[in-house]
């Protein structure tokens, strides 16, 4: 099927628009996707709650390839297409916007309300008493800590984790809470086998319940956690588009489905939708 900027741009020029994201929105600001074109296989277990919070050579683990993965997620910049959803979201056609990225380029792109669904990699949250630091100042504290450490890093995951061999992280020191003086410290992101909070959920599905479209993009909607937003959607007869360069496992939902690249699209839709002109070169894309 093939579906014209034009076509998407009326759609989206209606307004009520809701916008869920997912990794490959990021992977021309250099981040990765799990299962895009820019993808590569995990060669570790993605770390669970469970394992973080019990098994202390795991955290070590964690903690010293995020150590050099946040480096790369600290350096990335909004693109084209994270810049296409922030004009859309100032002209009034995007109502709200739920991405399942931890990178906070949504909100570093101008867009405002951002529900992080899985929070924020630039945060840090103590296990123990719940106050809540910037990565900055732990980055700062595990660089003092680990003044010798310098692995190189082979490939980072779009959650900031790299794939490092052991005898690499064998001498890396953490460190704790300075508030409460030794309460464990975490990313401020949802875990494998950690749920996100309900209050947030109960955001995104009133945001969805109100939307005229939920436009879905560069997500593979694999995990439920994201997915259950369509499956919202769909029951509610909430129009679907989902653009996304492969296929989805909401495509039997979606009204539309696009596969083309979101930094050559986002632009060219934002500009049509807006009243604007679309780049030279870019007329339609096939789905």
């Amino acid at each position: 099927m093939t579906e014209t900027v034009d076509a998407l741009a009326a759609l989206v020029a209606g307004g009520g628009v809701v916008v869920l994201s997912g990794a490959g929105l990021s992977t021309e600001s250099g981040i990765p996707d799990y299962r895009g074109p820019s993808g590569a296989a995990r060669r570790h277990t993605p770390m669970t709650y469970q394992v973080f919070t019990r098994d202390a050579q795991a955290r070590r683990r964690y903690w010293a390839r995020s150590h050099l993965g946040w480096r790369v997620i600290a350096r990335a910049v909004p693109n084209e297409g994270h810049r296409a959803v922030a004009r859309l979201q100032s002209a009034g056609l995007v109502d709200g916007i739920i991405t399942q990225n931890v990178d906070g380029l949504h909100s570093a792109a101008g867009s405002t309300g951002v529900v992080e669904l899985h929070g924020r990699l630039d945060e840090v949250v103590c296990l123990g008493c719940g106050n809540q630091t910037s990565r900055e100042e732990l980055d700062r504290r595990l660089r003092e800590a680990n003044p010798g450490f310098d692995a190189r890093v082979a490939a980072v995951n779009p959650d900031g984790d790299v794939d490092l061999a052991d005898d690499e992280v064998a001498g890396f020191r953490t460190v704790d809470c300075t508030f409460c003086r030794g309460g464990m410290l975490k990313p401020d992101v949802v875990f494998f086998g950690e749920t996100v909070p309900a209050a947030r959920v109960a955001r995104c599905f009133d945001l969805v319940a109100r939307a005229r479209l939920l436009l879905v993009l560069g997500s593979s909607l694999t995990v439920m956690s994201g997915r259950r937003f369509v499956l919202r959607a769909a029951k509610l007869g909430v129009a679907v588009v989902i653009v996304n360069q492969g296929p989805t496992r909401g495509d039997g939902y979606a009204t539309v489905t696009v596969d083309a690249p979101l930094g050559r699209l986002l632009p060219a839709l934002a500009d049509r939708a807006t009243g604007g002109v679309a780049p030279a070169g870019l007329t339609g894309v096939g789905g």
